[in-house]
Order: C-alpha cells, then sequence, then structure tokens
C-alpha cells in the first residue's frame, strides 16, 4: 500500500522548541504600508521569540509602544530529501523595556551582522503553527532536483 507524502501538524510546545533549535529564522512586519520580510537571528525565551536590530532599522521602526502585529517563520528543510519542519509564530512585537533583561538577552543573542544591534525586541507566541513534511511511499510532491533542468514551455 502506497502513501503520499504529507504534512503533519505540529503541537505549540513542539513548535516552539523546533523553533528555538535553529539559529535563524525570518521576521514579517510592515514598513511603508507593505510587507517586509527580514532574516534574523533570534532565541526563544518561553512564549517570546527574541531578536536583535539595530536602531532606525526599519523592523525597529515598525515597533511601536502597542506592540506591532508581526510574523516569525523558521524552518529546517532537507534540499535532498524536502523533508522537514516549519513554524510560523504571530504576536505583537515590542521593545524589551527592562534594562537588565535586554542586557541578558544582547549577551544571549549575538549580532551575526556587523553593525550596533542594540534594539532587542520581543515576539509573543499568541498564534503558533508548525508542521512536519512526513515521507510517502510514492515519491509524489517531489519536484525535480536543485540545479536539475525544468521544462520550458
Amino acid at each position: 500500500m502506497t502513501q503520499p507524502r504529507g504534512l503533519a501538524e505540529l503541537t505549540r510546545d513542539e513548535s516552539l522548541r523546533l523553533l528555538g533549535s535553529v539559529p535563524f529564522g525570518r521576521i514579517v512586519f510592515s514598513h511603508r504600508a507593505l510587507p517586509a520580510i527580514r532574516p534574523v537571528n533570534h532565541l526563544v525565551a518561553g512564549d517570546q521569540v527574541i531578536i536583535r536590530a539595530s536602531l532606525g532599522a526599519p523592523v525597529s521602526s515598525a515597533v511601536d509602544g502597542a506592540g506591532a502585529v508581526v510574523a516569525y517563520q523558521a524552518d529546517q528543510i532537507d534540499s535532498a530529501s524536502r523533508l522537514g519542519w516549519s513554524v510560523v509564530v504571530v504576536g505583537r512585537a515590542r521593545k524589551v523595556g527592562s534594562e537588565m533583561l535586554a542586557a541578558g538577552y544582547r549577551e544571549a543573542l549575538r549580532p551575526w551582522i556587523d553593525g550596533d544591534m542594540d534594539e532587542v525586541i520581543s515576539i509573543s507566541a499568541d498564534l503558533v503553527t508548525g508542521f512536519r513534511m512526513i515521507p510517502g511511499t510514492t515519491g509524489a510532491g517531489c519536484l525535480a532536483s536543485p540545479g536539475e533542468e525544468l521544462p520550458t514551455a
């Protein structure tokens, strides 16, 4: 009996655990009334995703006192097997107000690009969705391998 490839929904706890197991993700926010996506490194602290940004950066400017609604996505997908997982967190992004807490996050979360990354932003995990790609026995859904030529019209 064949079984198709598919997606299995992850629990909230498993999604946050997997999110904490990778160092990078993508923050999705509004910039000049349009969607913007930036790669950033992160850490997970309880129900919060913590990122750093430079003062004046678009993501930092998008975060206001009330908390801007943002999405944060990370994944780990094997390019050969096309198996892995993806997690999306939606919540409010706020600048960390406590300087002592922000200093601890700055120490734990080292910037991966040059420049001052003094702004510490916390994203509440209000809505967490995660999926794991599960293998099948049919091979359905597999695309050409990376670098393989695709058919043209």
